[in-house]
C-alpha cells in the first residue's frame, strides 16, 4: 500500500532521526519516477527533513526556506498527504511550530513526531521488523556522523552520480 522508500524514511524520521538519510531515501525515490508522476508531497516531505537537517545545524535561513516551502505544499494541497497516512493540519501545525523555534535565542532545535494513521502505523512496525529494528525511540540523535553527515559521508557515489548525469546531459545535446 505504501511504498518502501516512504517507510524507510518514516522509519530514519522517528528511529534514527537521521534527517539527511530521510532526504536521501525519498528524493531517489522521486527522481525514480516519471517526470509526471513526481508528485509535490514527496517534495514537501524532503524539504521538511532538510529543514530539521539544517535546523539541527543551526542553518537558521536554510531551515526557514525549507520550512516554508513545505507548509506551503501542505496548505496548498492537504488531501495526498491524508492519502499518505498523515494528518496534514498537525503537520502544518508543526512546522508552524519549527518556525517558531528558530526565533528563539538562541535557536531551539526539537525533533518531530508525526501523527501516522493507523494503517501507516502498522506498515512501519512491519518494517522495522523487517529491517530488525524497534519503533519510534524518544531520544534525540546526538551523533556527530548524522548531524554533519553532508559534510563527514562517502561522497565517491555522489560526485560519480553527479559526473554521470553530465556526461548524459551533454549526449542528449549532441554534445562529446
Amino acid at each position: 500500500m505504501y511504498p518502501t522508500p516512504y517507510l524507510d524514511y518514516l522509519i530514519e524520521f522517528h528511529v534514527r532521526r537521521d534527517y539527511f538519510e530521510c532526504h536521501e531515501l525519498l528524493e531517489e525515490y522521486w527522481k525514480e519516477q516519471p517526470r509526471e508522476q513526481r508528485h509535490h508531497y514527496w517534495v514537501a516531505l524532503i524539504q521538511l527533513a532538510v529543514g530539521l537537517y539544517h535546523h539541527r545545524r543551526s542553518n537558521i535561513a536554510g531551515a526557514e526556506r525549507m520550512y516554508q516551502k513545505a507548509a506551503a505544499k501542505i496548505a496548498a494541497q492537504p488531501d495526498p498527504f491524508r492519502k499518505l497516512g498523515l494528518n496534514p493540519a498537525d503537520l502544518h501545525d508543526q512546522l508552524n511550530k519549527q518556525l517558531q523555534f528558530l526565533t528563539h535565542t538562541p535557536p531551539v532545535f526539537q525533533d518531530m513526531t508525526l501523527s501516522l494513521s493507523p494503517d501507516l502505523q502498522k506498515a512501519c512496525d512491519q518494517r522495522c521488523k523487517e529491517l530488525g529494528l524497534s519503533w519510534r525511540t524518544d531520544d534525540p540523535a546526538t551523533e556527530e556522523f548524522i548531524i554533519h553527515k553532508h559534510l563527514l559521508r562517502d561522497r565517491k557515489e555522489v560526485i560519480a552520480e553527479r559526473e554521470r548525469q553530465w556526461v548524459i546531459r551533454r549526449q542528449e545535446k549532441g554534445l562529446p
